[in-house]
């Protein structure tokens, strides 16, 4: 009978899909299957005697190290995982099974390239955790960090930024921006001429690097500072339209980005672009609701809010609060004489002269009709709410303009402290709504403090003028 020998185990083992690689007590490779160079691309030749851990990714050095101890301690260890540096500079997933034979000296290890696996893994993964920020981030700042997060799992990101576009205003600004050289860049349009706006114009990937070797050039500019050695964008796509643009990019040469990077940005895009828009949905929703529709300020339940905030603070600070409660005199003859239009554009000028009369700090609100109030928080004398006041008032007293003709009109303003006239929001708005209608029973255009019967205040000279 025929005999059918066996091929030599060299050729079998180079047959595997898996490297087999073999190393000695001191951790040098003393052989290494064909499949070594598909995997961490050195030809056998190039790894025999050299040190294993040389090629680890340094990250993973100390816990590799470690494993080598326990196969060498317990015999085998049937899974474990690590990273390699590839020739290429490119970094490679290995899974490995090892055992060690005290016998011959050596440690047999069959290595697994597992890249793909993780790659499409740490995808989902990324995709999940997009979804999950969407719906725990509280406001799109908090939001855009969890994405620079997730983002720098799957990529280098230390230098990442957002850019949003608002097409109906053709306005191009950049709401998250974390660099490590350059501030954030200026809004502008999206003729700026600028890489974002390129890709946001364009609508694809865009991917630069200072050789220019394999990624195209472009007449765009950047967005702020000077040009980065690598850049990496890709468009914010939402229900066929794009909202923005996802950057990446690197003032040295250390990183540089791959088709394979750019592929994983473009990825998760999809998923950060729908969590923008819903975060934005939902912070929209949350300001009409707690805004007045007509002058965007703060209406009456955004205002006992922010007043519990600052009573609370007052209280553990030791420090005052003053409510201003104001009323534009004669208001219903504008309304009759001038229409509702002319009314509503009236109101809307008040409520933005009422703000560049206080500080940020402060709380500007419209209680509904032509009335007003204003939160003067964290204050140190009571004297400080009589001089907003009266500011106030001077501002509210300069003619308007409506329509081309001009319009004269005047408030009367209530104050109400803390904690002289109450100690919560509705003793303090109810104490100076009652002071804000008896400056009105006086007259108008005055100010008057609550509980000071005949105040007339530094506003009580001057008529309501209504052409």
């Amino acid at each position: 009978m025929p005999t059918h020998g066996h091929p030599p185990l060299d050729h079998v083992l180079d047959l595997l899909l898996d490297a087999v690689c073999v190393v000695d007590a001191q951790g040098r490779f003393l052989y290494v299957g064909s499949a070594g160079e598909r995997i961490f691309g050195y030809t056998a030749q190039e790894m025999v005697g050299r040190p294993m851990i040389d090629l680890v990714f340094p990250g993973d050095r100390a816990r590799t190290l470690n494993a080598v101890d326990e196969i060498m301690a317990s015999g085998h260890k049937p899974h474990f995982e690590n990273r390699y540096v590839r020739k290429d500079g490119h970094i490679v997933d290995i899974m490995w099974t090892a055992r060690w034979s005290e016998a011959d000296g050596v440690r047999v290890a069959v290595a697994r390239d597992v890249t793909e696996l993780k790659r499409a893994q740490s995808m989902q993964a990324a995709l999940y955790a997009i979804s999950k920020a969407a719906h725990a981030a509280e406001d799109l700042p908090t939001l855009f960090q969890h994405i620079h997060r997730i983002v720098g799992g799957l990529l280098p990101a230390v230098n990442f930024f957002v850019a949003l576009y608002d097409a109906a205003e053709d306005r191009l600004t950049f709401p998250y921006h974390v660099d490590e050289l350059d501030a954030a860049p200026a809004a502008g349009s999206l003729a700026s001429g600028t890489l974002s706006a390129e890709v946001i114009r364009s609508g694809q990937t865009l991917h630069l690097s200072r050789d220019g070797a394999r990624l195209p050039s472009a007449a765009a500019h950047a967005d702020v500072g000077s040009a980065a050695v690598d850049w990496l964008g890709v468009p914010l796509q939402s229900q066929g339209r794009v909202i923005g643009a996802l950057v990446v990019k690197s003032h040295t040469g250390a990183t540089q980005y791959t088709a394979a990077d750019a592929e994983l940005l473009k990825f998760v895009s999809t998923q950060v672009a729908t969590a923008i828009e819903r975060k934005q949905t939902q912070t929209r929703l949350q300001h009409m609701a707690r805004h007045d529709p007509l002058t965007d300020l703060p209406n009456r339940s955004l205002v006992q809010d922010r007043m519990a905030t600052a009573l609370a603070r007052a209280r553990r600070d030791r420090t005052g609060l003053s409510l201003l409660y104001l009323d534009l005199d004669m208001f219903k003859q504008v309304n009759d004489r001038f229409g509702h239009a002319a009314g509503d554009s009236l109101l809307q000028d008040v409520a933005r002269r009422l703000d560049h009369c206080v500080r940020e700090s402060d709380t500007v609100g419209r209680m509904g009709g032509d009335e007003f109030v204003v939160l003067l928080a964290s204050i140190q004398s009571t004297a400080h709410a009589p001089q907003v006041a009266e500011k106030i008032r001077l501002a509210l007293c300069r003619p308007f303009d409506l329509a081309g003709q001009a319009l004269s009109i005047s408030p009367s303003i209530g104050i109400a402290h803390y904690p002289e006239h109450g100690d919560d929001a509705e003793q303090l708005i109810h104490r100076a709504d009652e002071a804000m209608y008896a400056a009105k029973q006086d007259g108008g255009n005055r100010i008057r403090i609550a509980g000071q019967a005949g105040n007339a205040g530094p506003g009580a000279m001057g008529a309501n003028r209504v052409p």
